[in-house]
């Protein structure tokens, strides 16, 4: 179980990558979209980030799982096997698209491989390729091998997948809440884009008074098909007043006098999701800090399925579920004015359920970390240090000497307000010398994993603390 605590804490460090990257992009997406400002080079910035999420994921999962103070070759070796294994499978089958999955085992793979080969000796005229550099060459034989499993295996996978979506079709609103439940639920494996896939390009038939075919929920839609959107249109309330009332309960629920930092975070989450469909930053906040939380966010999304499919609304998307799509597809679709009080009812079923439940079950989320607490032995100068003297320098010498020096460091990094370190041997650790140097608190989710809260300016507390590091 310690094991497994660790491998979720580095995996919740490997979300940080890609999702500190998405709010902004998600924004300019839409800016850039041919029916707002229509420029392309804006639009390709946002691209760049959701074209290549599967990259992103695998150094961001490389670099979580690296045993090393400095990252760069085991980015590196993440980059080489997500861009190895996408080769491989476009030579087995070019239509196979493994998504954010992917770049999960690719960057799994590199860091095993980075970990197991790193000290790698080799014969001297070969020296050249041994030590940290021996992993890149050892990961392409093994994504290579990847390729060639997944490409096999690959396939069948998604076939069950479309077939399991085939058969919802035919349970009705049970259906739809079924596939809108699974489609949050599989969003931390990266599998439901492949659940998509079937459902939004190939679910259904409808011939245009043309003659011409069109298949699939969003293209049937958008080409006139009066039954289509019964699978889209929960989307909608999620997107626009689900996760919205997510980001107000863990505002609210933050303490006083850490909302501020929470708002800019949350406010820019809600903003995100109402006007691009791009929800994985509030999402990943919190997925991986508490599954409850996740399992009750999948299941409301569930029941907005349920809801839309009874009240008889079909509405599509095509760039996603979001105003913009709502208010461009309201000439076409089948009762979109019940999308308003629909979304307005869940809103605050999600905020009053989501603020509960983190109250009540005193869920960390942003903002809720421990508050101060001092030492019976702490004396008045240690109290006195606080991050607000701007002695960073000073901060990361004290924290380093506390968590055993140098040599006790297995990892360190820091996120939006912690400082989360690894050590190879908690016994020589000071927790209360820690506590007396005026951070915020302390959470020790393992047995040699800590995170120490210091709050916004725990970046510079990290790069005075990997000067010291990289030193010695």
């Amino acid at each position: 179980m310690s094991s497994f605590k660790a491998g979720i804490q580095k995996l919740g460090k490997a979300m940080l990558l890609p999702v500190a990257a998405m709010p902004f992009a998600g924004l300019i997406m839409r800016l850039a979209a041919d029916d707002m400002l229509n420029i392309a080079i804006l639009g390709a910035a946002g691209n760049a980030i959701f074209g290549n999420l599967d990259i992103l994921f695998a150094i961001g999962v490389a670099i979580g799982f690296a045993k090393a103070k400095d990252k760069a070759i085991p980015a590196l070796t993440g980059f080489l096997a997500i861009a190895t294994l996408q080769k491989g499978l476009e030579i087995m089958n070019p239509d196979v698209n493994m998504g954010i999955f992917g770049g999960i085992i690719s960057g799994l793979v590199a860091a095993w491989t980075y970990n197991r080969f790193k000290n790698q000796k080799l014969p001297m005229i070969f020296s050249f390729f041994a030590g940290e550099k021996f992993p890149l060459t050892m990961v392409m034989i093994l994504q290579t091998i990847s390729a060639a499993i997944f490409g096999i295996i690959w396939p069948i996978i998604q076939n069950g997948i479309d077939s399991f979506a085939a058969m919802l079709v035919g349970m009705g609103a049970l259906g739809v809440g079924i596939y809108m439940f699974l489609n949050r639920i599989l969003i931390p494996f990266g599998l439901h884009h492949v659940l998509n896939t079937y459902v939004y390009f190939d679910l259904g038939s409808y011939t245009s008074p043309s003659g011409e075919v069109f298949r699939g929920e969003i293209t049937r839609f958008i080409n006139g098909d009066p039954s289509a959107g019964l699978f889209l249109s929960g989307f909608f309330i999620v997107m626009m007043f689900g996760v919205p009332g997510i980001c107000l309960a863990i505002y609210r629920a933050a303490f006083k006098e850490k909302r501020e930092m929470v708002k800019g975070t949350m406010g820019s989450g809600a903003a995100t999701s109402f006007v691009a469909n791009i929800t994985e930053p509030v999402e990943f906040s919190f997925m991986f800090i508490s599954p409850l939380l996740y399992t009750v966010h999948a299941l409301f999304a569930g029941l907005a399925g349920i809801v839309t499919y009874l009240l008889d609304i079909r509405i599509g998307f095509t760039f996603g579920a979001c105003i913009i799509d709502y208010l461009i597809n309201f000439r076409i679709a089948t009762n979109p004015l019940l999308i308003i009080p629909v979304g307005i009812a869940f809103f605050f079923l999600y905020y009053f359920t989501f603020y509960y439940l983190i109250k009540k079950k005193n869920i960390p989320t942003l903002g809720r970390e421990e508050e101060k607490e001092y030492a019976d032995e702490a004396d008045e100068s240690e109290k006195d240090i606080s991050l607000a003297s701007k002695n960073y320098a000073y901060m990361a010498k004290k924290l380093l000497d506390a968590l055993g020096g140098v040599g006790n460091i297995e990892d360190a990094f820091s996120c939006n307000t912690r400082l989360r370190v690894e050590v190879k041997d908690p016994s020589v650790v000071d927790e209360q010398r820690i506590k007396q140097l005026g951070i915020s608190g302390m959470i020790k989710p393992t047995e040699t994993n800590y995170q120490i809260i210091i709050g916004l300016e725990v970046t510079y507390v990290m790069e005075e603390l990997n000067k010291l590091i990289q030193s010695n």
